[in-house]
């Protein structure tokens, strides 16, 4: 149906009116965009039963990554990428005179996640596929997702995020293959000749139903896929109340992330995350049982990634399958289970790993939490046995303690491999977070620098720049991205960099064009787009950037001669619903973003856009027209980063400090190419252990620090209702947690060396194209291909169908 525009157009249209029972001319874009998607599905279909046959007939030994988020974005647009049929689609559409970027806007993203750890799951599952290997996702089907963010009077309003209003084209629904999951309940034991059995009673049961979507690999015929499992009522449901039982069961599935403040938040939360395991490693099992009778060799083809401490609960999952169902001893199944999961850490900040109340986890799970239990007691008494008397630390080990369960120690025991997802980061994890396991056991701790999909986030994202690319070096690099340094050789072509620099002005009209359609506001196209787009946290300083601002702000009405080189700072970002300060620096920004914007002296030079309801499609038009790239996290808390990729593939300068991958990036480009500023990860880790950081002299004795703090609570943001207190009291009362006031300073100095630099526009362009040339070994095929020779012991099988 894609072999000529011919072919595609008349199958299109006899679809369409089909479907849909008119005209051609009636149809609306979201009508069209559902029969081109039913349309690509179709196509892909073929080799997605092929590569199951492979896979089956070769037995290939399958990694399943699971993850509770999973940012697909849009997928129309990847999918026409990958298969290859993006032109005879255009020009197809075209000739009906329908734009492909239109029926594009049709599409929802789909609300399965949240930040980078959603966009790497999503990354990563590309790549597998791309690299022709065996892998497949297993996630929630989240009926609405995060959240649609929309501000009223500059506040964050959370509505649900309605990404299944219209159906997805593109997921198979698969009843016969749904699982009873079982919560609540008691435990019965029995003895079966000299073996004790376990029996789970008066449980009630939830079931999970299976969504598949295909996972197209890139100009291949490999076609993998995302499970995502829906919560549904079960026919026969062991509960008092059937409407309360259903919405209770309902909710499973509902939305990312639930607040967790109150215990029925937490109850949700956990509900959520045996729900993703037990579906899915019980479907792992099924899958494995038709190709391998012997489940004494699951290890050997089946491995079970899991990211980050939310699928932890796969360990003893899989141990009570290996127990109770296959009726193996302990020590073989902890052996079998221990070789085939393995685990990614995702943060550096203790308390961001994740603990359970045994009063919440143990009757909600009670069969599991007897085998956490048990894990537990023996790997303390193995600890005995090295560390005799450390009472000290088997209890900081202990993945039971202080009436809690410690996913993340349980993750470091029950896997054979830890891995970190940066160079720092993983120095961090050994040497200070998870150092007692690092001493224990050495031989797990390994890193695997984060990468992203170059095909999303260059070539399709990217169209022009992908072209130059292509004329400069040819196309190499898109099957091995590192051959992106081909282009340090041009970096002295002016003639070459001129057309780099009218890209990314073609970029940033677009993007202006999105800011106008939004806000209505109009910006400075010859501005430095300075972007901060991520998630809202105290750490990843977003208050840095507004308290800058606000400072430009303030040092231009005093001095009526300080002009400061244009800027347009753009802000997207997200805060937890119940993220209460976090929410409080997104008043913050918009009421900045006010004061600048309306102030006729000042916005000519500065302007503030803060886009609502930051995603994946919104990004895909950031990241290219974007010239600076804030990667401002307190040194030694943000783990990675993959926006900071994004953005240097694009052509954008990175300021940052040295943290997560601007260490690596900083290594690649030289310190001419990148703007790193304010406290190393060293000299944070030193001020929390040891002391010595006292924000209110930074206050005293800086007036520019002083005028923009005071600011939140009795200068030009504030107002009757104190919004900005708990800010000012972060800073001042509570001494800065993350060194806002102590770098800002240096980030100021470094913001200023920017707006220099910008001006010479052959030099900020040398400096761009030097960022694209490095940025080849960010990319997640890289990533993915480390993890699949050093952790998951997986390769592409033969091709023996053909």
């Amino acid at each position: 149906m894609f072999s000529s525009v011919q072919s595609f157009k008349s199958i299109f249209l006899k679809k369409l009116e089909s479907t849909y029972g008119k005209s051609f001319e009636e149809t609306t874009k979201q009508d069209q965009y559902q029969v081109l998607g039913q349309m690509v599905r179709e196509y892909i279909s073929e080799n997605w039963i092929l590569t199951n046959e492979k896979y089956r007939f070769t037995k290939a030994k399958t990694v399943y990554y699971l993850s509770i988020e999973f940012l697909l974005g849009r997928l129309l647009g990847n999918n026409l990428l990958n298969l290859g049929i993006t032109d005879v689609v255009k020009k197809g559409l075209k000739e009906l005179n329908i734009n492909l970027d239109e029926i594009e806007e049709a599409e929802s993203d789909a609300g399965l996640g949240n930040g980078g750890l959603g966009r790497l799951a999503a990354c990563f599952l590309d790549s597998l596929a791309s690299l022709e290997l065996p892998g497949h996702g297993c996630g929630i089907r989240y009926k609405h997702g995060l959240f649609e963010q929309k501000f009223v009077d500059g506040f964050q309003v959370e509505l649900p995020e309605q990404w299944l209003r219209q159906g997805n084209v593109w997921e198979v629904r698969k009843p016969d293959l749904a699982v009873e999951i079982p919560f609540w309940g008691r435990v019965q034991t029995y003895h079966d000749g000299e073996r004790l059995c376990f029996q789970h009673l008066e449980a009630e049961t939830i079931m999970a139903v299976p969504y598949d979507m295909p996972i197209v690999g890139y100009r291949n015929k490999t076609v993998n896929a995302l499970r995502l499992w829906s919560a549904e009522p079960s026919p026969f449901p062991y509960h008092k109340d059937v409407m309360q039982y259903k919405k209770e069961t309902e909710a499973v599935s509902e939305i990312l992330y639930p607040d967790d403040t109150h215990d029925e938040g937490k109850i949700l939360r956990l509900k959520q995350q045996y729900f993703l395991v037990a579906a899915s490693v019980r479907s792992i099992i099924r899958s494995y049982r038709k190709k391998n009778n012997n489940i004494r060799d699951l290890h050997e083809k089946v491995s079970i990634h899991i990211n980050d401490t939310h699928p932890v609960l796969a360990i003893p999952e899989l141990m009570r399958i290996l127990l109770d169902e296959e009726r193996l001893g302990w020590e073989e199944a902890w052996e079998i289970t221990t070789k085939t999961i393995s685990y990614t850490n995702h943060t550096t900040m203790s308390e961001a790993l994740e603990k359970w109340p045994i009063r919440i986890f143990k009757p909600l799970l009670p069969r599991i939490y007897m085998i956490v239990e048990e894990i537990n007691e023996r790997f303390c008494r193995e600890l005995w046995k090295k560390y005799e008397g450390d009472w000290k630390r088997i209890e900081e080990m202990a993945i039971i303690a202080h009436d809690q369960v410690k996913m993340a120690h349980l993750a470091i025991v029950g896997s054979h491999s830890v891995n970190g997802v940066a160079y720092l980061h993983t120095e961090i994890l050994k040497h200070r977070e998870m150092n007692l396991f690092y001493q224990y056991e050495p031989e797990k701790f390994n890193n695997k620098t984060n990468g992203i999909t170059h095909r999303r986030w260059l070539i399709k994202a990217n169209p022009e720049l992908t072209k130059l690319i292509k004329e400069g070096i040819g196309d190499k690099w898109i099957r091995q991205p590192e051959q992106l340094t081909e282009l340090m050789r041009l970096k002295d072509d002016e003639q070459f960099l001129i057309r780099l620099k009218d890209i990314k002005q073609k970029n940033k009209e677009k993007l202006a064009l999105r800011i106008l359609q939004q806000t209505g506001m109009k910006v400075d196209l010859s501005s430095i787009f300075d972007v901060q787009v991520k998630r809202l946290h105290a750490y990843k300083r977003q208050l840095l950037n507004v308290l800058h601002i606000l400072y430009l702000y303030n040092r231009m009405k005093e001095d009526r001669n300080f002009k400061p080189y244009p800027r347009t700072f753009i802000f997207g970002a997200k805060a937890s619903p119940g993220y209460y300060y976090a929410k409080k620096i997104i008043k913050l920004i918009n009421t900045v973003a006010d004061l600048v914007n309306n102030d006729k002296e000042v916005c000519d030079y500065i302007k503030v856009v803060f886009l609502e309801n930051y995603r994946v499609s919104l990004a895909e038009e950031i990241f290219p027209a974007a010239d600076v790239s804030e990667q401002i996290s307190t040194a030694s808390k943000e783990a990675s980063g993959t926006g900071n990729m994004k953005f240097m593939m694009n052509g954008a300068v990175t300021l940052g400090t040295m943290d997560g991958a601007n260490v690596e990036i900083f290594e690649r480009v030289g310190s001419e190419n990148i703007y790193i500023f304010g406290l190393r990860a060293e000299e944070v880790m030193n001020y929390y252990q040891n002391g010595g950081y006292h924000s209110r002299e930074y206050y005293h004795y800086d007036r520019r620090i002083r005028e923009v703090v005071d600011g939140l609570v009795n200068g030009i943001v504030s107002d009757s209702y104190g919004h900005f207190e708990p800010i000012y009291d972060s800073l001042l009362m509570q001494n800065d947690q993350y060194f806002v006031l102590k770098d800002f300073s240096s980030y100021a100095e470094a913001q200023e060396r920017i707006g220099m630099d910008f001006s010479n526009v052959l030099e900020w362009s040398k400096k761009s194209l030097i960022n694209i040339a490095n940025s080849g070994y960010f990319s997640s095929d890289r990533t993915i291909g480390e993890y699949a020779k050093d952790i998951w012991k997986i390769s592409t099988p033969q091709n023996v169908l053909q």
